[in-house]
């Protein structure tokens, strides 16, 4: 089995294991980094972007880092004589793994569709005690319309970071760049923020948050263009409202499934007790009902199945590249060259 064959089939298999098991019931890798990453807050913080930069480092290299050996490690169990074979079928139980740990498509559609089911049994309490699994704002404020709001820009924004940004990553330098990316968007939903104690510690994780989810948000934007119901009015709100929005990613990405569900989203939010004006996105859309959650539950459903078609098809060609590459080389200096 050739590399690039192993990694797709990982790619799949991890995709599959997201749909059918969810996230991990106990012991989830995320949640571990988590409370690694705070332990490291308490040891490291101070008041400036220096000792963030040094807290983002670490606890963003550290997980890489260790992805990058174990796959290497994973990689030398087969013998010698076996070639590119064995070694390209140890990668495929990481990759798989991998992928199925930072995807989080299936457990953000379930959460979403559990708020949708609250709000159309008219149960706003419930709506308000479940939201806080798919975003931080503060619920006590929102009344129904704008708990399906927030929940529309939750399916959206995370469509990108939690399933379409990892993909492209894998795609780009495999169980390495997943577990950086989830590591840094993890961290910028700790840390990224602009409290009082994170204005300035949390500055280079939002930044960096900002940088790695920068393709992944244009690939989830295109990709609701291309699968809504309404692809003029998702390409339209993309690029007259994205730019007003203050994420350069979450704005590309919450403007074209907007547009595509022909619904308005955006205004007046509060997240820890302050308040936000952000724009309207799409105006000329009406307001978000309870059962727009399950339209844009299956629009995000829809961009992840083709983004894993196109970063695989992607990390396929740029590792057959790789290999050809490695082999004209290898063939120069007499060494025959195999895929690593």
């Amino acid at each position: 089995m050739r590399v690039h064959r192993a990694y797709a089939w990982g790619a799949a298999l991890g995709y599959l294991g997201d749909v059918l098991l969810g996230d991990p019931r106990t012991g989830h890798p995320v949640a571990v980094f988590g409370r690694a990453a705070a332990a490291a807050e308490r040891v490291l913080w101070r008041d400036s972007r220096a000792a963030g930069a040094l807290h983002t480092a670490l606890c963003a290299g550290g997980p890489a880092a260790a992805a990058a050996l174990l796959t290497r490690a994973l990689r030398r169990r087969g013998p010698a004589a076996s070639g590119v074979a064995a070694h390209a079928l140890a990668g495929i139980p990481a990759h798989a793994a991998a992928t199925w740990t930072v995807l989080g498509g299936s457990g953000l559609c379930t959460a979403a569709c559990s708020v949708q089911a609250a709000l159309e049994a008219g149960d706003v309490d419930r709506a308000r005690v479940l939201l806080p699994q798919l975003c931080g704002r503060d619920p006590q404020s929102l009344d129904a319309e704008g708990i399906a709001r927030a929940a529309v820009e939750s399916v959206a924004e995370n469509t990108s970071d939690a399933v379409v940004g990892a993909l492209v990553w894998g795609a780009l330098a495999g169980v390495p760049g997943m577990t950086a990316f989830r590591a840094v968007n993890t961290l910028d939903a700790m840390v990224g923020h602009l409290s009082p104690r994170h204005r300035k510690f949390g500055w280079a994780a939002a930044r960096l948050d900002d940088a790695a989810g920068w393709p992944g948000a244009r690939l989830t934007s295109a990709l609701a263009a291309l699968a809504g119901p309404c692809p003029r009015g998702a390409l339209r709100a993309w690029r007259g409202d994205a730019h007003r929005h203050p994420s350069p990613n979450a704005g590309p990405v919450e403007a074209a499934f907007a547009g595509a569900l022909g619904v308005r989203l955006g205004g007046t939010l509060s997240y820890g007790g302050r308040t936000e004006h952000r724009p309207v996105l799409n105006s000329p859309g009406r307001a978000v009902r309870p059962g727009d959650i399950a339209r844009a539950v299956r629009l995000s459903r829809r961009v992840g199945l083709l983004s894993l078609a196109l970063t695989t098809a992607a990390g396929v060609a740029g590792r057959l590249a790789a290999a050809r590459v490695r082999s004209r080389g290898g063939s120069r200096t007499g060494t025959g060259g195999t895929a690593a």
